[in-house]
């Protein structure tokens, strides 16, 4: 009877799960992650940011060369969302009638764009990862969130709350779940195996909406 062959040691058998990743890259091969955000009542949840962190290896990052846009628009931020890569410009653009005061004392970026008018703007670099809330200092009810992320596999959820991460490169990942309603952190670690598409539902308990009522149309609508 042959002898048992003793079981791999975790570092080496880590090490083949990388070489089988790297090979697997280099041979063209990805896979595909989708998720389906729902909230603790099997409700769906748009706007959620999910990401994936590589764990065996350091993906490359590109930043975008053209700017991202979050316009003002019927006093309000347009989208109220914004995932991206960290080293990614952002552009503000004005497109009220109205003049805004956009600003953020959040540590991950904080700024204030003095007061401007329609047609007026201004660009800015968003280069520490984090979180990042906006506001408005003329219409206070106005909000939107930067999520800067240091990993280019990223999505955020739509209306339906099911979005996709195509073209991932073999290998494990940390999934992360980010809302802006979101009370506790969601991680989990998952593995991508060459071409197969992994399917994962994600279950978040989210705060009550507490955003700011819109004034009535004509009110707080000053500095025209």
């Amino acid at each position: 009877m042959p002898s048992r062959l003793p079981p791999l040691s975790r570092p080496f058998a880590r090490c083949c799960a990388l070489a089988f990743a790297l090979a697997a890259t280099a041979l063209g091969f990805a896979g595909s992650v989708q998720v389906n955000v729902k909230d603790n009542k099997g409700a769906s949840v748009a706007d959620a940011v999910v990401s994936l962190v590589p764990l065996d290896t350091k993906p490359a990052l590109t930043v975008p060369a053209e700017p991202l846009v979050i316009a003002q628009i019927g006093q309000e931020f347009e989208p109220r969302v914004t995932p991206l890569l960290v080293g990614t410009r952002v552009s503000f653009p004005n497109r009220d009638a109205i003049r805004h005061q956009v600003f953020s004392v959040s540590k991950t970026k904080r700024f204030e764009i003095p007061l401007y008018g329609p047609g007026a703007g201004e660009t800015l670099s968003f280069d520490k990862a984090g979180i990042v809330a906006l506001g408005c200092n003329i219409h206070d009810w106005m909000a939107a969130y930067v999520v800067v992320l240091e990993t280019p596999f990223f999505v955020k959820t739509p209306a339906d709350g099911v979005a996709t991460l195509p073209s991932l490169p073999p290998g494990r990942y940390r999934l992360d779940v980010w809302h802006p309603r979101l009370i506790n952190d969601v991680a989990r670690e998952i593995t991508v195996a060459g071409a197969e598409a992994a399917l994962q539902t994600i279950a978040i308990t989210l705060k009550p909406d507490s955003r700011r009522r819109r004034a009535p149309d004509g009110l707080g609508a000053g500095y025209k």
